[in-house]
């Protein structure tokens, strides 16, 4: 006999597990923003010990440490000592792949405060932090140094877990000159170069940002790797057999992207490639972590996820030609093109 198969829980028990995810979110964020997972690494302690070395209140970080203890984030023992956990653990800053700061970016009052404008967004299709600070996102984040820096650290622990994936799923054997179009502090070239020893590359970004590549992944790689700063929108490097921008055209309107796509068709060698690594929206009601992240970009700096055919019509408008889309290990694809 067949045994019965469990029942949904009631459509609002469903739905309160999916409300409490800001909750989870703030309290994960938090524990980031303590350091917790990093004290822990030397083993078990109870929330009175690290509240004195923290400067916090033993009672209330008693109560974080339990609520993410719940979630599998930390482990509490008998003896109210919590350990670390592997979901923890991803959040301690000498991690590989580390999200401490992406976890950190989620407790700032700049990010809550967009996310509680979504309604805003969706009505008017204008960014949040425009209506809120006066000041578009990139912006704001060039006129809050302090900000800007857990954002970029933000960008690049995903980095550490995309920019292998990129490595790894896509052949660069006929590619020997590649320019990495607001590529951060290099994470993701890093990763090329460090798998194709033939290759030399081109970090192009914002000189604040490129500064910071200089002590980072590259640093042992610089003899094959310029840095270059510039306004993508109006040119870039060229003379380049590829062009590579990870989460950068998912940033912008169609019409930001086409100048920036342009520059880059400008600039590429005789049957140079173009590959944009970015979330590909798939037809259908399944979950993805890009329709959200889709939302993200309406709130932050006003750009969007894109599917295959949205790609090829942009791609078509800034004279390139879709040629494939390669999936990785990781959430995003590398949407490959060709001059058109």
């Amino acid at each position: 006999m067949t045994a019965p198969s469990p029942q949904a829980p009631p459509a609002h028990v469903g739905m309160l597990q999916l409300l409490s995810g800001a909750s989870i979110t703030g309290a994960i964020a938090c524990l980031a923003q303590l350091g917790i997972p990093d004290l822990l690494d030397a083993g078990p302690r109870s929330a009175e010990d690290l509240a004195a070395q923290i400067e916090a209140d033993p009672r209330a970080l008693y109560r974080l440490m339990r609520a993410t203890a719940s979630l599998g984030v930390l482990s509490e023992g008998p003896d109210r000592k919590f350990s670390q956990t592997p979901l923890s653990a991803v959040l301690r800053t000498n991690a590989n792949p580390s999200l401490r700061g992406f976890a950190e970016m989620h407790g700032r009052e700049w990010h809550g405060m967009g996310w509680s404008h979504l309604e805003y967004c969706v009505r008017t299709g204008k960014q949040a932090l425009d209506k809120i600070y006066g000041s578009p996102t990139f912006e704001f984040l060039r006129k809050h140094p302090e900000e800007a820096k857990i954002f970029n650290q933000a960008m690049t622990d995903l980095s550490s877990i995309d920019a292998p994936a990129v490595a790894e799923a896509y052949s660069f054997d006929k590619i020997h000159s590649i320019v990495d179009v607001g590529g951060g502090h290099g994470s993701l070239l890093a990763a090329i170069l460090s798998r194709n020893p033939h290759m030399r590359g081109t970090l192009f970004d914002e000189p604040h940002v490129t500064e910071g590549a200089k002590n980072g992944l590259l640093k042992p790689l610089l003899d094959r790797c310029t840095l270059a700063s510039g306004d993508m929108f109006a040119a870039v490097p060229a003379c380049a057999d590829a062009y590579i921008m990870k989460h950068i055209i998912h940033d912008w309107p169609d019409e930001a992207c086409v100048k920036i796509l342009q520059a880059c068709r400008k600039g590429v060698n005789s049957g140079g490639v173009l590959l944009v690594v970015d979330n590909v929206i798939q037809p259908g009601n399944e979950f993805a972590p890009g329709k959200f992240i889709d939302l993200q970009m309406l709130i932050f700096p006003g750009g969007r996820e894109r599917t295959e055919k949205e790609f090829r019509e942009l791609l078509t408008a800034s004279g390139w030609r879709l040629s494939r889309v390669i999936p990785t290990v990781a959430a995003e694809s590398i949407v490959e093109a060709a001059p058109a």
